[in-house]
């Protein structure tokens, strides 16, 4: 995050239940439990198998050139919340070894919401702050531990233009002016998410009145960084001026906090 006034900016935006006593059930009533409770482990399958069979084998979706182009199918896309109470291991690929665990909360306490860009089997390859720029994180889609929904807007941001554009089903809705990194602490390009909307006010003054998390980091900031390396979209000047994040102006900021949706997709690119 960019702070106007020091170099050594930005500094991190930081942001459980007993059992009932349960009655003993007859004879008859366990054999009915048990039907109904492998009637719906066959139906979470069922519904499962479903959404990767839609999603089977799309590719993550090239970069935007120059040229002004849709980034994702209009049909807006897949998202999975982790469920309250769930923990999922992240893998850097399928069947690969574990390298974390992902709970249904963010780092700054927003739920959890991964954009679904891959399929491999019962494998979903998902953008996640947890790994590095580019690189996709793996979870396996285990029944009850995600809920799935789609998201129709997706976020290309034109470094060379200093421009974001807002994408609706293949048509742009909105251009966007904005400031990017300045040289030396380029914004970084690839493909990343929005993870958590915050108040500026709860951040610092130099945020603007809101801010849009991204799922991204800062590879090269600039000497003497002793803040957090998460991009971000927020308040600041035009040009080419920040330490990596984007600025835009407080009612460009008010109109994304109102419509984009967590685990939508922005595509940065020059």
């Amino acid at each position: 995050m960019d702070h106007p006034h020091r170099r050594h900016e930005p500094r991190k935006f930081s942001f459980q239940r007993s059992a009932n006593p349960i009655e003993r059930p007859s004879n008859e009533s366990s054999k009915r439990g048990f039907a109904l409770a492998d009637f719906l482990v066959v139906a979470s399958l069922f519904a499962l198998t479903a959404l990767l069979v839609h999603l089977a084998s799309p590719t993550v979706p090239s970069l935007p050139q120059r040229k002004a182009s849709p980034p994702v199918d209009s049909g807006g896309a897949v998202v999975a919340a982790v469920n309250p109470g769930s923990r999922l291991a992240l893998y850097s690929r399928p069947n690969g070894n574990p390298v974390g665990v992902l709970g249904s909360r963010t780092v700054y306490g927003g739920p959890l919401k991964l954009p679904v860009v891959r399929t491999s089997g019962h494998w979903l390859g998902v953008l996640t702050a947890a790994m590095p720029n580019r690189r996709l994180g793996w979870v396996k889609a285990e029944p009850g531990a995600l809920t799935f929904g789609r998201v129709r807007l997706e976020l290309e941001a034109d470094l060379s233009r200093q421009v974001l554009r807002v994408w609706s089903h293949g048509r742009i809705i909105r251009r966007i002016r904005v400031g990017i990194g300045r040289p030396g602490t380029t914004t970084p390009t690839g493909r990343f998410s929005i993870t958590d909307k915050m108040p500026g006010s709860s951040l610092g003054p130099y945020y603007g009145c809101c801010l849009l998390a991204l799922s991204g980091n800062q590879p090269h900031p600039p000497p003497g960084w002793t803040g957090g390396a998460r991009l971000a979209i927020h308040g600041g000047a035009y040009g080419a001026v920040s330490a990596g994040c984007l600025h835009a102006s407080t009612a460009d900021l008010r109109y994304l906090m109102r419509v984009v949706r967590l685990g939508t997709q922005i595509v940065i690119h020059t």
